[in-house]
């Protein structure tokens, strides 16, 4: 009862001050940045009462107030608070990184490796399939020749088959949970990642010759791609020994240098055209196993700093999300978000056999596979300044599956985990490590 009053009073404050910040648009950031923090928050502690994970908390708080309910954080404002997101996935991805270890990456390597192939390839399979097999009733593919189809399909694929590092981590964090099913869910997925990048990067390519952009779009050589990956595990090599040379002798101030970490490498990884998420994760790596046995303070001290970036992060997911757009595909939407699902959970039981995984990881690891996020949204932003009009079309779907993949795949994480005694309920309300 005590949270719905403090949502109550938040409530009736933004009502009486969002007035006052009229034509000043910085107030309006700041107070939407104070309001997601506290409102978020408490909706997150309200979804731990119905055994939710608090990100489906924050998710719906961001709905409530963003454009298609409350409006409270309006489009510009979200424009304007993209900072915060870039930071936060920044962080998780260090983490996600720190979280390797060298002596893991050498016994289960293999192991991760054949499993990711296997799950990718069958869930891409899958979602190829269904989308040439519907294309008549998809905006834009239908009456396309059927190179177009094919090419489209592939690039629509590539994307979809992408998960969520973000919401593994925060869920992990959550519950401090370090077993069989938890270790392989973060393995495959940031593994994953890398591969999707790739794939992309090709059906891309691959598309451009079947399909030729009419907007004459932004010509991406094969170089840059490589040093977009290649590049991005140099420089966060590079930044990773900077990190650990600074662990080992300085160990000062950890609160700081974890939000100076995770910003500068960001920006760095900007500026040098590479892959900002590979950059952190190769970075996050190298600090953890070179940092003398400093590494885990200074993941606690990011956890910490992150702890507020984290819960605007999903509540500004949640804000983006268009309920019509859902409504309005849903003919659409539901069988690729069940084929999609049905692909992972047959990629990875083949994956697992092909593999000789523990039973558990078998039996569970699909379930945190599901969720998806900003790595999705931001590929499919790509499609779209590289084909105005169709890659539109294709984005209003791709944010229709990714909001419901995004609401169910927390769900289903903390399922698992549940289910395979890596973590206890308490350790979700408790509010994680």
């Amino acid at each position: 009862m005590r949270r719905v009053i403090v949502l109550m009073l938040l409530y009736l404050l933004m009502q009486a001050v969002l007035p006052l910040g009229e034509g000043t648009p910085a107030a309006l950031v700041l107070m939407a940045f104070g309001f997601l923090i506290l409102g978020a928050y408490s909706v997150g502690e309200l979804a731990t009462t119905v055994r939710l994970p608090k990100i489906v908390g924050y998710l719906v708080a961001g709905l409530a107030v963003g454009p298609a309910a409350l409006n409270f954080v309006s489009v510009p404002v979200m424009e304007q608070l993209a900072p915060v997101s870039e930071l936060a996935i920044a962080l998780i991805a260090f983490l996600a990184g720190a979280e390797l270890q060298i002596d893991e990456v050498r016994k289960r390597g293999v192991l991760l490796l054949k499993m990711m192939t296997a799950e990718l390839s069958v869930s891409f399979i899958g979602i190829v399939v269904v989308l040439v097999s519907l294309h008549h009733y998809l905006p834009f593919l239908d009456g396309a020749p059927w190179a177009e189809v094919i090419g489209f399909s592939i690039l629509f694929a590539s994307v979809a088959v992408v998960h969520s590092p973000a919401v593994t981590m925060a869920l992990l964090s959550e519950s401090g949970a370090k077993g069989v099913v938890a270790r392989t869910t973060l393995g495959v997925v940031l593994l994953a990642d890398v591969a999707v990048v790739l794939t992309f990067s090709g059906a891309l390519a691959l598309t451009r010759v079947l399909a030729p952009p009419t907007s004459g779009g932004p010509v991406v050589s094969s170089w840059a791609v490589l040093w977009e990956i290649g590049g991005a595990v140099l420089v966060g090599a590079v930044l990773g020994a900077v990190v650990a040379l600074y662990l080992r002798f300085i160990k000062r101030e950890l609160f700081i240098f974890a939000i100076l970490v995770a910003f500068f490498g960001a920006e760095i990884a900007g500026l040098l055209h590479v892959e900002t998420l590979l950059t952190l994760l190769v970075a996050g790596f190298v600090a953890e196993n070179a940092g003398g046995g400093e590494g885990e303070h200074l993941r606690h001290a990011m956890e910490r700093a992150g702890a507020p970036v984290f819960v605007v992060f999903f509540a500004l997911a949640g804000a983006k999300i268009k309920p019509e757009a859902v409504i309005q595909l849903w003919p659409l939407v539901i069988p690729i978000v069940v084929v999609r699902a049905a692909g992972i959970w047959a990629g990875t039981q083949l994956g697992a056999w092909w593999a000789k995984a523990e039973p558990a990881a078998a039996k569970y690891t699909w379930m945190g596979l599901i969720s998806q996020a900003g790595v999705a949204i931001g590929l499919s932003s790509v499609v779209a300044n590289v084909y105005p009009e169709r890659g539109e079309e294709m984005r209003t779907l791709f944010l229709a599956i990714i909001a419901i993949n995004e609401t169910i795949g927390p769900i289903l994480f903390r399922l698992s985990l549940l289910r395979s005694g890596e973590a206890k309920p308490e350790s979700f309300r408790g509010g994680g490590h």
